[in-house]
């Protein structure tokens, strides 16, 4: 095999491979084994039809696709090891030459990672920020605990407060009509949290138990539902229960039912001491995020827009994700927050440009650097994994290999020491 490559714009360039005409008899042979086990020839069972029988009734020809599907990505993963490429992107494949007899010719357009020109990235200067915790820290983390250990008691009488949780039904109305989606029975929400639309919270505040309302608010103007989108509507309402925090009085027997220690004073001195670890450790990828972003800035390179859609996806997964978790399906998020997948995503562009523009100067410093992930570190971080997931560093091992996944670590653990290397080579103000 013989496999050349020329750069054509940016980011894209054309291979050119030639296989010998050995290998596409022995993918012809291949194609053969798997196509005759699905035709009928009188005279034979099917899978026993002769090689020469099934070419003079079919053409040697009806075997090309299939042997070209079985060699063509063996080939190609092959080319591009050989020429040094990083594709982003599927190829555009043009098959020049494939027949009996001869060797096989293609050429490939290929997307390939931006060529990345690096500034300065060795001794940036950056802030440190202050670990130090203060009093009112220390209250507020106390306030947080005691908002978290509060009792849910229910109000017989007296108005919807914000921060109540109350049970409601609504019914919305457009011009005196229903509307779809607009329904909903002994529904739960608390005041303030901003899950309905703007106005709407508001005004049940100051409701009675069993009291009814109409309710107006207006419908942002980039409501996911076109027909809703800036509109004026009457949600019909009625209050059915009210349930408001008791919160706990901070004393020392607060300090006992949340923690080891007996006194108030002892638990603020312990939180005092975490919250200062997490200040710090706060503080340090605060310190390590500057680092990265201004080395990031100061290479000159082009994001390719297939990267910049693929990092965009990984971002709304990881979201839904995050939203399953809470109980919430994309759909319902949309719905609530009048946005679509358009917009969200539009949302999070500026933050994907950035990560990939991070990540591509960061593995173009470890390669200016020379460095080298070893054997002992992927063993490291199978470790670490193993010990997060529970299970066994050679299973994991196995289920990276087996899916791919062991390059992309390998990756992942350059980028890092790329990190690692930045942050030794900066400095302080």
């Amino acid at each position: 095999m013989t496999a050349n490559w020329e750069k054509i714009e940016k980011n894209l360039g054309v291979l050119e491979v030639e296989v010998d005409a050995e290998q596409v008899t022995l993918a012809l042979d291949k194609a053969f084994r798997k196509v005759v086990q699905k035709v009928n020839v009188p005279g034979f069972r099917k899978g026993k039809v002769p090689r020469a029988i099934f070419e003079a009734r079919f053409g040697v020809e009806s075997l090309y696709q299939d042997a070209i599907d079985i060699l063509l990505p063996e080939v190609y993963t092959k080319a591009i090891d050989e020429v040094g490429i990083e594709p982003i992107d599927r190829p555009d494949i043009d098959v020049e030459q494939f027949a009996k007899g001869q060797s096989f010719k293609f050429k490939a357009k290929v997307p390939v990672k931006p060529e990345v020109k690096l500034g300065e990235y060795k001794g940036v200067v950056v802030p440190v920020e202050s670990a130090e915790v203060t009093e009112e820290e220390v209250n507020a983390e106390l306030e947080r605990l005691q908002q978290r250990h509060a009792e849910l008691v229910v109000v017989d009488e007296g108005p919807a407060q914000l921060g109540d949780f109350t049970s409601i039904d609504f019914e919305g109305f457009l011009d005196g009509v229903p509307f779809e989606g607009g329904k909903g029975e002994k529904h739960s929400l608390e005041l303030g949290s901003g899950s309905f639309i703007p106005g709407f919270e508001d005004q049940v505040v100051g409701l009675n138990i069993a009291e009814e309302k109409d309710i107006d608010v207006t419908f942002p103007e980039n409501y996911q539902a076109e027909n809703l989108a800036g509109k004026a509507v009457v949600f019909k309402v009625k209050l059915h229960e009210i349930k408001r925090k008791n919160l706990p009085t901070l004393d020392d027997e607060f300090a006992k039912d949340v923690s080891e220690f007996d006194t108030l004073d002892e638990f603020k001195a312990d939180l005092s001491n975490k919250l200062g670890e997490r200040k710090t450790k706060d503080a340090e990828a605060a310190r390590e995020t500057a680092i990265v972003d201004k080395a990031a800035e100061a290479a000159e390179l082009e994001v390719p827009e297939v990267m910049l859609e693929t990092e965009i996806g990984a971002m709304l997964k990881d979201f839904e994700n995050r939203l399953r978790q809470q109980g919430m399906t994309l759909d319902l998020y949309y719905q609530f927050s009048g946005q679509d997948e358009a917009a969200l995503k539009g949302q999070m562009r500026g933050d994907a440009e950035k990560r990939v523009r991070s990540n591509l100067v960061l593995e173009e410093i470890a390669k200016a650097e020379n460095l080298e992930v070893s054997e002992e570190d992927v063993n490291e971080e199978l470790d670490n994994l193993s010990k997060l997931y529970n299970r066994p560093a050679d299973e994991l091992r196995g289920i990276f290999s087996a899916n791919g996944y062991l390059d992309n670590l390998n990756a992942d653990l350059k980028v890092r020491k790329a990190v690692k290397f930045l942050v030794e080579n900066s400095k302080s103000e």
